[in-house]
C-alpha cells in the first residue's frame, strides 16, 4: 500500500512550483484498502495510514503538505500587510480580573504583544504588584504556558502548571511566593486537573493518570496519542518525589471515571465529585477533613444530573443544579439532614450559568439570549438586586469568599474592549477599575441579535457584527462562526484579531445554534447524539439568513470553528458545498467512526455516542461524519483545514485523513489546503502563533472571498 512514497518527497518542489497554476497539485496519498463493519454496514477507511502520524511516510506526507500550503498562502499579496496589522491591533495592555488567598492579590498581565501573560502578585488592593511567575521564560519560542495555579491558604506557596506546545499535559511545579524561586517539586503525568491544598499548607490534591505505555518524561507524553483511562487524585507532600505520592482516590472498576477534590473555604471538607465519560450528569459529595478515615460521604450520588458545589455556610451547602430544571437552580442541602433538600432560587426563564456567595448574598450570572445578565438574592433566594450590563456582552468574576465585601468583574462584547469592575458587595456600587486601549475605534462598530428559523421552526439566536451603516447589498465578505456542543455557550468576548476582520470591511456572523448552553440543557439536548443533524441545520439556516438578507452571498460567506466546531465546518460543508465561498474546519473532530480511540476522545461518547455502541448510534454517525461523506467529483469550496503537531485532545489524524479525502475528491480548481502548525495544541501556544495563524487565514480569505483591503489598512 505504501510503495508510491518514495515518490512524495521527489514532489514537494513540484508541489511548490505548480501551487500557483490553475490546478493545485497535491501529495501523492495513497488509498488503501481497510475496511471496517459496523453491524453489518461494511465501511472504508482508506487513509487509515494517516493515523501512525509519527511515521516516515505520514511525516514525509505532512511535509509536502506544509510545503505546498506555504507557497500557496505566502503568494498571496496582502499577507503581508496584514500581519503587520494583526500585530499592530494585538498590541495592547490585557489584564485578568484579580483573585485573592486572604490579603495576597494575583492577577496576569500582558504589556502587549508577550507570547504568554504574566503572573503578578501583590499585598493588598493598592499593594505594589511585582512578577510572581513569567512563563515567557519556560521556553525559548515562548510556547510553553501558565496553566492552572494555586496559592497555599497561608499564601506561602503557589501550586503552577506547565504545559509544552498546547498539549494538555500538565508539570506542576510549586514556587515560594516571597522568595520567587522554586522548590524542586516536580509532578508529571497530570491532564485537566487542579489543585487543592490541604490545611496544612504542606500538602494537596492533584489529579493524575498512569504513565502512558513506554513514556519517561512529558516529552515522551505529548507524543502519545493512545486513550486515556484510570484517571486518579493522589496527595503530594512538599519536599517529597512524586513516587511517594498517597494515593487518594480511584475505581479501577470505572476506568473512564474522572474525578475532582476540593477543599472548601472554612477548611472543614473535601468537596468530591466523579464524571463517568459515558454520561453528561456526575457524582458528589463530602469528606471531613477532622476525619482520619476520610469517609466519603455519597451526597448525591445517582448520576441523575449536574451537580456544582457554589459554597457552604456550615453544614449547609450550596449546589447549582440540572435536577429537575433544565435551566439549573440553586439548591441547599444540610448535610447533618441530607434528606431535605431546599430549593433556593428556582429554576428561571434564562439559564443559569454561575453562582457565588458573597458577603450573605447570592450573585448569579445568566445567559439572556446569549449574552450576561447579573441577579443577586439573599441566601433565601430573596431578590435584592442586579448587576448593570452595558450592552450585548459577557459578564464574568464575582470570585471570592463568603465573607468577602469586595469583588471584581469584567465586562466584554464582540466590538467593546474589555473593562474591569471593583464591586463593593455592600453598597451594590460598581466601579471602573481597569480597561483596555485598543488601536479599534469601538464606536464606529456594532453587535445585533438578530433571531431566524432553522429548518424544524426552532428560533434561534445569531449576533451580527460589522461597521456602523453597513448596507445590506449582498457584497459584505462575511465569516459565520459556530460550535454546537458540550453544553458549551458562545458568548460575546472582545477578540482583537475578530476587531481586524471588522477592520478589514468584514461581518462577524456568531450563530447561538443548539448543542451549547444558551438556553440550559434543553437547547444541549437538542443538539447531541441523535439530535446533532439540528446543530448543522442551524448552522446552515444561518448562512441561508445572512445571503437573504443580503448581509452577504454565497461567494462571500466563510464558515469558521474549531473542535467540535471543526466537526460543524466539515459536517456542513459535505452537506451543503453549494452554500459557501470558503471553509475553515480547524482541529475539528472529523472521522467521527473512530474518534474514541484516540487520547481523550473516550470522553465525548455522551455527546457523540459511538459507533460500536449501538446500531442507531452508528447510523447517525456514519450519516454526518465529515470524513466518511465526502464524495468524489463534488466542488466543494476553497478550505483550510487546521491542525496542531501536539493536539493531544483532538487527535491531528482527523484532519489529515479529512484533507487527503478532500483533496482526492475535489473537482475544479478550489482549492483544498492544509495547515499543520508545529509546537502547537488544541488551542494554540503562544500569542505569536495564533497572530501567524490568522494572518494566514485572513491571506486565504482575502484570496478566495476576492476583497480588497481598505485603504490605510
Amino acid at each position: 500500500m505504501l510503495k508510491k512514497f518514495s515518490a512524495i518527497v521527489a514532489l514537494v518542489t513540484l508541489c511548490a512550483a505548480q501551487a500557483f497554476a490553475q490546478q493545485l497539485v497535491y501529495p501523492v496519498a495513497p488509498r488503501g484498502d481497510v475496511t471496517d463493519t459496523y453491524f453489518g454496514v461494511r465501511v472504508a477507511d482508506p487513509y487509515r495510514w494517516l493515523e501512525d502520524i509519527d511515521s516516515p511516510q505520514v511525516q514525509a506526507w505532512m511535509h509536502a503538505e506544509e510545503v505546498l500550503t506555504d507557497g500557496y498562502l505566502v503568494a498571496i499579496p496582502q499577507r503581508a500587510r496584514i500581519a503587520a496589522h494583526l500585530r499592530k491591533i494585538a498590541n495592547y495592555e490585557k489584564i485578568s480580573v484579580p483573585n485573592h488567598i486572604g490579603n495576597r492579590y494575583f492577577y496576569e498581565y500582558n504589556s502587549g504583544l508577550q507570547n504568554q501573560s504574566v503572573l503578578y502578585t501583590k499585598l493588598g488592593e493598592t499593594g505594589t504588584p511585582r512578577v510572581l511567575i513569567d512563563p515567557n521564560t519556560f521556553s525559548k519560542d515562548g510556547t510553553t504556558e501558565l496553566g492552572d495555579t494555586s496559592a497555599s491558604w497561608d499564601a506561602r506557596y503557589i501550586a503552577y502548571a506547565m504545559q509544552g506546545a498546547g498539549s494538555d499535559w500538565q508539570t506542576w511545579r510549586v514556587r515560594t511566593i516571597r522568595t520567587g524561586k522554586d522548590l524542586p517539586d516536580t509532578l508529571q503525568w497530570s491532564k485537566f486537573s487542579s489543585v487543592s491544598w490541604l490545611p496544612d499548607n504542606r500538602s494537596f490534591l492533584y489529579n493524575r493518570y498512569p504513565s502512558p505505555p513506554g513514556a519517561t518524561n512529558y516529552s515522551d507524553a505529548i507524543q502519545y496519542s493512545g486513550a486515556l483511562y484510570n484517571q486518579a487524585i493522589y496527595i503530594h507532600r512538599l519536599g517529597m518525589p512524586q513516587s511517594t505520592d498517597t494515593l487518594f482516590y480511584a475505581d479501577p472498576k470505572h476506568k473512564t471515571w474522572s474525578f475532582g477534590a476540593q477543599v472548601t473555604f472554612d477548611k472543614r471538607y473535601i468537596i468530591f465529585d466523579a464524571e463517568d465519560d459515558t454520561s453528561i450528569n456526575n457524582r458528589t459529595g463530602y469528606i471531613v477533613l477532622a476525619d482520619t478515615h476520610r469517609v466519603l460521604h455519597k451526597l448525591f450520588w445517582r448520576n441523575d444530573a449536574q451537580y456544582r458545589y457554589v459554597a457552604n455556610i456550615g453544614t449547609l451547602f450550596y449546589y447549582l443544579t440540572t435536577l429537575n430544571a433544565p435551566n439549573q437552580r440553586i439548591i441547599a442541602v444540610d448535610i447533618t439532614r441530607p434528606q431535605n433538600i431546599r430549593t433556593i432560587v428556582p429554576e428561571m426563564q434564562f439559564a443559569l450559568s454561575g453562582a457565588n456567595i458573597l458577603n450573605g448574598k447570592l450573585f448569579l450570572v445568566y445567559s439572556q439570549d446569549a449574552h450576561s445578565i447579573v441577579r443577586i438574592t439573599d441566601l433565601r433566594g430573596r431578590a435584592i438586586g442586579s448587576v448593570a450590563s452595558p450592552g450585548l456582552g459577557t459578564i464574568s468574576g464575582f470570585d471570592g469568599y463568603p465573607d468577602d465585601t469586595v469583588t471584581y468583574y469584567k465586562y466584554s462584547g464582540w466590538t467593546t474592549p474589555a473593562s474591569i469592575y471593583h464591586y463593593d458587595v455592600r453598597t451594590g456600587r460598581s466601579t471602573l477599575y481597569r480597561t483596555t486601549h485598543v488601536a479599534f475605534d469601538s464606536a464606529q462598530y456594532e453587535t445585533k441579535e438578530i433571531f431566524y428559523r432553522s429548518k424544524d421552526g426552532t428560533r434561534v439566536p445569531m449576533m451580527i457584527s460589522s461597521r456602523k451603516g453597513l448596507v445590506l447589498d449582498g457584497s459584505h465578505p462575511t465569516i459565520l462562526y459556530g460550535y454546537g456542543g458540550f453544553d458549551i455557550p458562545i458568548l460575546p468576548e472582545f477578540s482583537s484579531l475578530v476587531a481586524a476582520w471588522l477592520q478589514m470591511g468584514g461581518v462577524y456572523a456568531v450563530a447561538n445554534i443548539r448543542g451549547g448552553s444558551e438556553y440550559g440543557e434543553v437547547w444541549h439536548h437538542g443538539g447531541m447524539l441523535a439530535n446533532k443533524q439540528h446543530v448543522f441545520d442551524d448552522f446552515i439556516a444561518a448562512a441561508q439568513y445572512l445571503i437573504a438578507n443580503k448581509y452577504t452571498s454565497r461567494a462571500k460567506l466563510a464558515v469558521k470553528g474549531e473542535s467540535n466546531g471543526g466537526l460543524l465546518v466539515g459536517a456542513v460543508e459535505t452537506q451543503r458545498p453549494d452554500l459557501f465561498g470558503a471553509a475553515l474546519p480547524g482541529v475539528g473532530v472529523l472521522d467521527m467512526l473512530r474518534f474514541d480511540k484516540f487520547t481523550i476522545g473516550h470522553g465525548w461518547i455522551p455527546e457523540y455516542g459511538c459507533s460500536t455502541c449501538s446500531k442507531s448510534q452508528f447510523q447517525t454517525l456514519y450519516a454526518y461524519s465529515p470524513y466518511h461523506n465526502v464524495k468524489a467529483g463534488t466542488q466543494y469550496p476553497p478550505t483550510l483545514i487546521m491542525t496542531a503537531d501536539h493536539d493531544d485532545r483532538v487527535f491531528p489524524a482527523h484532519s489529515l485523513k479529512f484533507a487527503a479525502a478532500m483533496q482526492h475528491a475535489q473537482a475544479g480548481a478550489n482549492p483544498i489546503l492544509l495547515r499543520i502548525e508545529t509546537n502547537a495544541g488544541h488551542g494554540g501556544s503562544s500569542l505569536t502563533k495564533s497572530i501567524e495563524e490568522y494572518t494566514d487565514i485572513y491571506a486565504f480569505l482575502v484570496k478566495n472571498l476576492q476583497m480588497e483591503l481598505p485603504p490605510g489598512f
